[in-house]
């Protein structure tokens, strides 16, 4: 509800109705999010947390490479929400660098595993950097000034991961 909330109204949305809309009382929300920042904090950290349970999820139900290429493809809506909630976390005390520390990692980790199977399968070229792949779907995003960037980017894996084959 909070992720809802921080995309529509920005990092000023009503904490109250936050906890309105998930159906608790607002003293519940504060007791566990005792700042405004603590809630952005925890919807940016729980966006992570989705793509790095993705990674693990997809490598164990699918072949290396589908497993990298669905990952990516969760990657640019990750990035697209990112987008939205923007605002929000630029609010946040001692800004967004802050936040996107430890996130880093966990990215970092997943793309890592996914593309080290990709590699030991002999689909994908042994001398991929992942970051690599990081780097050109974050600079699609960077230039998400057209309302297809999404659609473009999503494109962009498909080119990215044909251009990784061995």
């Amino acid at each position: 509800m909070a992720k809802e909330a921080f995309t529509r109204h920005g990092a000023n949305a009503s904490l109250d109705e936050v906890a309105k809309q998930a159906g608790i009382g607002p003293g519940t929300l504060y007791r566990h999010f005792p700042t405004r920042d603590a809630l952005i904090e925890a919807v940016y950290h729980t966006e992570v947390e989705k793509l790095a349970v993705a990674a693990q999820k997809f490598a164990a139900a699918m072949p290396p490479v589908d497993a990298l290429r669905a990952w990516m493809l969760l990657f640019v809506d990750y990035l697209a929400q990112k987008h939205i909630i923007a605002p929000a976390l630029n609010a946040v005390a001692g800004g967004p660098s802050k936040l996107y520390e430890g996130s880093r990692e966990q990215i970092q980790g997943a793309i890592d595993g996914l593309v080290k199977r990709a590699i030991r399968s002999g689909e994908i070229r042994n001398d991929l950097e992942p970051f690599d792949l990081l780097r050109a779907l974050i600079g699609v995003g960077f230039v998400s000034s057209t309302p297809d960037w999404q659609k473009s980017a999503k494109r962009l894996v498909d080119i990215l991961i044909a251009g990784s084959r061995r």
